[in-house]
């Protein structure tokens, strides 16, 4: 006769079904609220839920609590769309946490992004560092510089509003962008995403173009790699025979 299956296994597979038939991004039970509700000990329901994190379908926030995961959230690198309408169009509750916002110098990448033609002095720009959640979820910490005229900027909603909403209302419409795409560990961003300083962030570096093609925003967002991805198509080139 085959061994009875070990409780942390049973209510495991229970647990599964569970996520199967819940959202990415939805808020799970802690540790505790499963423990009464199978009326086991902590210690059982912590080797139930280890399995299910190391297989990626739960993932715990420290000070948070632990959350559904089903696939990172993906955005075609070849489309402009801010984080906050990608949240509306996934289903998810879009929000921030400021942590920067104000006029300061440009850096020499901001300079060359946000004023290609030269500004006398030191060239200062409207800097705002937030970080971007879907739901309760901390994805990316976003650094957005603009030129130091969109002052009013610092007035926009920036914990539940759209920076490039605020930007049509004030005349300036995001048309076209570039990206460069790179790769960090969280370290210093680690504290605000809720993940450890080794974990692997996928960084973009992008500049926005108005309707004009004037310089419009320059901004250095920083995913955490396994809560979102970016999606690239290409065409293949064969090189011509010698």
């Amino acid at each position: 006769m085959a061994a009875p299956r070990p409780l942390h296994a049973r209510i495991a597979e229970q647990l599964r079904r569970r996520l199967d038939a819940a959202a990415d991004g939805d808020p799970f039970p802690s540790e505790t609220q499963l423990a009464r509700e199978f009326g086991v000990a902590r210690m059982t329901v912590r080797a139930a839920l280890a399995g299910l994190q190391r297989d990626g379908l739960l993932e715990r926030v420290p000070g948070r609590g632990s959350f559904v995961r089903k696939t990172a959230a993906t955005r075609p690198v070849g489309t402009l769309l801010s984080f906050y309408d990608q949240a509306l169009a996934m289903g998810r509750t879009p929000r921030s946490r400021v942590l920067e916002a104000g006029v300061r110098p440009a850096s020499p990448d901001e300079t060359a992004a946000l004023y290609p033609d030269g500004a006398p002095g030191a060239a200062a720009v409207i800097a705002i560092k937030r970080v971007r959640f879907f739901d309760d979820l901390p994805v990316a910490v976003e650094h957005a510089t603009f030129p130091a005229a969109l002052d009013a900027l610092l007035t926009a909603d920036l914990e539940t509003g759209s920076l490039h909403h605020a930007l049509r209302r004030l005349g300036r419409r995001p048309t076209l962008g570039s990206s460069v795409l790179s790769a960090r560990t969280a370290d210093d961003d680690a504290a605000h995403l809720g993940v450890e300083p080794t974990t692997p962030m996928l960084v973009e570096t992008r500049s926005v173009l108005d309707q004009d093609g004037g310089p419009l925003e320059y901004s250095v967002s920083s995913y955490v790699a396994d809560r979102y991805a970016l999606k690239v198509d290409f065409s293949v080139v064969t090189p011509d025979p010698a």
